[in-house]
C-alpha cells in the first residue's frame, strides 16, 4: 500500500469565482493549500498529493435530474459568455470556470474513492470547492451547485465497491441535499449535526427516514454556542447510534469547518483539535469495520485561517499523526 492518506485539489477548484465579497470565495483553498504547505516537515511519508479526474454527465445522473445540470451547464456558459458572475439562486454564484471546478470536485472524490478502494492509499482529503451538500437532487442551492458526497456513493454502489455507505455530516449547516438524495434508502446512513435554528431550516431530529429508509437518518439539531465537550458528546453518541444499526462499507465525511469558533456563517464553538479527535473516533469506531476507507470532503469554512487549520488538524487525524496543538 501506498502512502497513508491522498489528498487531492482539482486543478479548476480554485478557479470558481463568486466574487471576493462572496463567503465562497476563491481565497478559501488558497488558505488552505498554504495551510496544508506549510506542515509538509510532518506529513511528508505520510500524505501525498494525487490526480484527479472529472466527473462525467452519467456521474452527476446518479443525483441530479436533467434539468438541474442542464440549469447549471447554461448558467456557467451565459457567465463565460458574459464575461461575468452569474446567480443562478440568490447565494450561488457562478463564473466561466465554475462547470470545470464543480465536475472537478465530484471527480477528485470519485478518484479518492477509487484510489482507495484499489489499495493505493488508505484514505483520503479532498479540497472540493464548490461545496455540495446543499444541492438537492433538484437543484443548487446554499453556494452549491452538485453533491459531490452522494455522487461518490452513488458511485461506489454502481461499481460493485460498496453496498452500504455512512455519510456523517459536521457543517454547521444542515445537509439538506444529501438528506433528501437517501431519505427513502436504507444502503446510505446519514448522519448529521448542526446548528438549529439555522440555514437552510431543515434537518429536525424527527425525520429519520421515509419508507424502507426509515431508520438510516439521524439528525441531531444543536444550538449556536454549543460548549465544545456537550458537541463532542452528541457527536461520540450519534456515531454510537448509528453503527448500532448500521455497518458500513465504506465511510464519508461532509467537512465543514464552519463548525468552528469564530466562523462568520456559524455559531458554534469548535477548536481545530476538536475536528482531529472526532476524526480519530470516527476512524477507530465506523471505519475499524470497512478497513479504514474514509475520504473527507471539504464543504464549508468561511474564515480562511481557521479553515487551514482546521484542514491540517483533519489531514493529520488520518495520517495518524499527533496534533499540531498542545
Amino acid at each position: 500500500m501506498g502512502p497513508t492518506t491522498g489528498f487531492y485539489l482539482h486543478p479548476a477548484s480554485p478557479l470558481h469565482d463568486t466574487g471576493w465579497g462572496h463567503p465562497e470565495h476563491q481565497g478559501r483553498l488558497r488558505a488552505l493549500a498554504s495551510a496544508v504547505g506549510q506542515d509538509l516537515l510532518t506529513l511528508h511519508g505520510h500524505v501525498e498529493q494525487m490526480e484527479s479526474k472529472e466527473a462525467t454527465m452519467e456521474d452527476l445522473s446518479r443525483v441530479h435530474t436533467e434539468a438541474h445540470v442542464q440549469r447549471v451547464r447554461a448558467a456557467c456558459e451565459a457567465a463565460s459568455k458574459g464575461e461575468t458572475l452569474v446567480s443562478i439562486e440568490e447565494d450561488t454564484k457562478v463564473s466561466a470556470a465554475s462547470w470545470e471546478a464543480a465536475l472537478g470536485s465530484a471527480g477528485a472524490a470519485i478518484s479518492a474513492a477509487s484510489d482507495i478502494m484499489e489499495g493505493r492509499i488508505r484514505n483520503a482529503f479532498v479540497a472540493a470547492r464548490p461545496p455540495g451538500h446543499h444541492a438537492t437532487p433538484h437543484q443548487p442551492m446554499g453556494f452549491c451547485l452538485f453533491n459531490s458526497i452522494a455522487i461518490v456513493a452513488r458511485w461506489l454502489q454502481v461499481q460493485g465497491l460498496a453496498e452500504r455507505i455512512l455519510i456523517v455530516d459536521w457543517d454547521v449547516h444542515h445537509g439538506n441535499g444529501t438528506h433528501d438524495a437517501f431519505y427513502d434508502d436504507p444502503t446510505v446512513f446519514f448522519m448529521s449535526l448542526h446548528q438549529s435554528p439555522h440555514y437552510p431550516g431543515t434537518g429536525a431530529a424527527d425525520e429519520r427516514g421515509s419508507g424502507s429508509g426509515e431508520g438510516y437518518t439521524l439528525n441531531v439539531p444543536l444550538p449556536g454556542g454549543t460548549p465544545r465537550t456537550e458537541y463532542r458528546s452528541h457527536f461520540e453518541a450519534a456515531v454510537a447510534e448509528a453503527l448500532d444499526r448500521f455497518t458500513p462499507d465504506f465511510v464519508l465525511v461532509s467537512c465543514g469547518f464552519d463548525v468552528m469558533a469564530g466562523d462568520p456563517l456559524g455559531g458554534m464553538l469548535l477548536e481545530p483539535e476538536d475536528l482531529q479527535d472526532m476524526t480519530r473516533h470516527l476512524m477507530e469506531g465506523a471505519a475499524a469495520d470497512c478497513a479504514g476507507r474514509v475520504l473527507v470532503l471539504l464543504e464549508g469554512g468561511y474564515d480562511p485561517k481557521r479553515l487551514g487549520e482546521g484542514a491540517v488538524a483533519v489531514i493529520r487525524a488520518l495520517a495518524g499523526l499527533p496534533s499540531a496543538w498542545p
